[in-house]
């Protein structure tokens, strides 16, 4: 398995446009909320069962990070569970935000990562949590 940095490294060769950086600040959570919702309005399971996964996966790569990783998900899932109405609203951010991903890497001339391994789809998160410790001069 690839170490945390060798795929924040790799996900960051096509995050270099700066418009393209903060598209993928606001899309990113919010694609990342919109699937658990989507899972939420299947089962709220789902949901958990979901992080979970994605927590097995964050663990492996940084104990810090996946903690943090942990209290974002949470907060989401508290979120969902407050909602009256899950699925509608969700599927439109899920829509929106991945028109806003494209448009970054549109502007940035590279495909995204996904595209290459799928499971840059979990390091999306993370890259951006990686990016605050990095500010903050914190260890991962």
């Amino acid at each position: 398995m690839r170490a945390i940095d060798q795929w924040f490294d790799e996900y960051g060769e096509s995050h270099r446009n700066p418009i393209n950086k903060v598209l993928h600040w606001i899309c990113v959570p919010l694609i990342t909320f919109s699937v658990l919702g989507i899972l939420w309005a299947i089962h709220p399971w789902a949901s958990v069962i979901a992080v979970a996964g994605a927590m097995a996966f964050y663990v492996m790569l940084s104990w810090r990070i996946a903690a943090v990783m942990l209290a974002f998900s949470v907060l989401m899932l508290l979120i969902l569970a407050s909602m009256n109405y899950v699925l509608v609203p969700s599927i439109a951010i899920f829509v929106l935000a991945w028109i806003g991903q494209f448009i970054g890497h549109h502007l940035e001339g590279k495909k995204p990562s996904f595209f290459k391994d799928v499971q840059f789809l979990l390091i999306g998160p993370i890259w951006l949590i990686g990016a605050l410790f990095r500010s903050f001069g914190l260890r991962y």
